[in-house]
């Protein structure tokens, strides 16, 4: 029997011992120059190559310190074909090294289309009675924009296989009071969709008291993020915007539960290009930054 995604998570972070997610968002202007060399610029199958190679390497150098990586599918799908190829290669390597995968694609459409997206996160693609690993993620980001109907194909394909989902709720980015600002019926509308997450994430509850399906909710906002910690207390909760974008290890704090759980944080360039592309020590500048984010998120959550 497959263990259900809130309990895998809180395991995960447990024996990491700190709630840091590293996103691996590669662009070819920042990689090292010493990979950039040994690739083909004028091709995308180089440039996939390159995104591979890096993206391998980061895996090595953060396993063992962290629970979970979170690949951003549109770096890879930009390359094309052989980006796609390389997502598959640096998704099953992650998994080998034992870490959870975070699949950030923001999928959301209704009916065939979304179980479609759904499996290939999943279980797979079903083809003559059997189904076709693509990605094989442990968790799915979507976009509830489109209402439950759109939801239910990824909820239902998550929960057949044991995968969760983390739904956007509050995002990070700068214009994202636009519409999740907005009064409706005197609350502001990411207040409704937080609701509706928190029902849907209601019906699965594992052991560790969250569900699976989690709430996307940005660093950059610590005072709606700890509105929305004690408005769903049993989701868990995917935290971008802590480090480049500007959030604090103070900021994320209030996103968790008083015994450290309840939220991992992502931090993307943050982690994997906190160095010039001719640095050639930019591994140990991968490892240092971990360390060093790993460090203060402990302290802000424990402390």
């Amino acid at each position: 029997m497959t263990t259900h995604f809130a309990d895998r998570l809180a395991d995960a972070v447990r024996r990491a011992g700190n709630p840091l997610c590293v996103g691996l968002d590669p662009r070819w202007e920042s990689l090292p120059k010493a990979i950039r060399d040994r690739h083909d610029a004028g091709s995308l199958d180089g440039v996939a190559a390159a995104y591979e190679a890096f993206c391998l390497r980061v895996l090595d150098l953060v396993a063992g310190q962290v629970a979970v990586v979170k690949p951003q599918s549109a770096f890879f799908e930009s390359c094309g074909p052989a980006g796609l190829r390389a997502l598959q290669v640096v998704t099953r390597r992650a998994k080998e090294l034992g870490l959870l995968v975070v699949l950030d694609a923001k999928r959301g459409d209704i009916a065939s289309t979304a179980t479609a997206y759904a499996d290939a996160a999943f279980g797979g693609t079903p083809v003559a009675g059997t189904s076709l690993p693509v990605w094989d993620s442990d968790a799915l980001t979507v976009n509830p924009y489109l209402g439950r109907d759109a939801v239910e194909p990824f909820i239902r394909s998550a929960r057949q296989t044991g995968r969760g989902l983390f739904v956007l709720v509050r995002t990070s980015n700068p214009g994202s009071g636009q519409f999740q600002d907005l009064d409706c019926g005197g609350r502001k509308f990411y207040r409704h969709v937080a609701d509706a997450v928190t029902a849907w994430n209601s019906e699965n509850i594992g052991a560790s008291g969250f569900g699976d399906v989690g709430a996307v909710v940005g660093a950059t906002h610590p005072a709606e993020l700890a509105e929305l910690r004690t408005a769903m207390p049993g989701v868990w909760f995917l935290v971008p915007g802590y480090g480049a974008q500007g959030g604090s290890a103070a900021d994320v704090a209030a996103g968790f539960r008083k015994d450290g759980l309840g939220a991992i944080v992502n931090s993307s360039r943050g982690i994997t290009f906190p160095f010039q592309p001719d640095d050639r020590a930019w591994e140990d500048a991968i490892v240092a930054a971990t360390r060093r984010s790993v460090s203060e998120l402990s302290a802000a959550t424990h402390g």
